[in-house]
């Protein structure tokens, strides 16, 4: 039988709009994905200082002046808070897999730990290092 309602229904539930509101769940699930992607592309650059070292004195300079200039230390600061949102959405996710914390209150406690959790440990890092 023909769906007579399929023009008239979203197509999906990324629609953000008038068709779904984003949730904090969502929002810190699509975030560890899009962390875990951006951890990529900081350990790429990282590989490509070391390297760089091991190529030549000049080459290590162009690198090294990369790494170091306020974009290098932009996406190093960026990288060190990826890390402990990836970390701490990892361990939320082991929980939510263990069959507990999947209540609506509790899964929105666990968002605001890990976005919260991961700021504190980047500050802490950071300050320590």
């Amino acid at each position: 039988m023909a769906d007579v309602n399929r023009g008239k229904r979203p197509l999906s539930p990324f629609m953000i709009g008038p068709y779904y509101r984003p949730q904090l769940t969502s929002i810190t699930s699509i975030l560890t994905r899009i962390t875990g992607n951006a951890l990529i592309v900081a350990a790429l650059l990282i590989v490509w200082w070391l390297l760089a070292a091991a190529t030549s004195a000049e080459y290590f300079a162009v690198a090294d002046g990369v790494l170091r200039s306020w974009f290098g230390k932009l996406v190093l600061f960026g990288s060190i808070w990826a890390v402990w949102y990836h970390f701490l959405a990892g361990l939320r996710h082991l929980y939510y897999d263990s069959g507990r914390g999947l209540d609506i209150p509790t899964a929105e406690k666990l968002g605001w730990g890990v976005i919260f959790g991961s700021v504190i440990l980047t500050l802490f890092t950071v300050t320590i290092l």
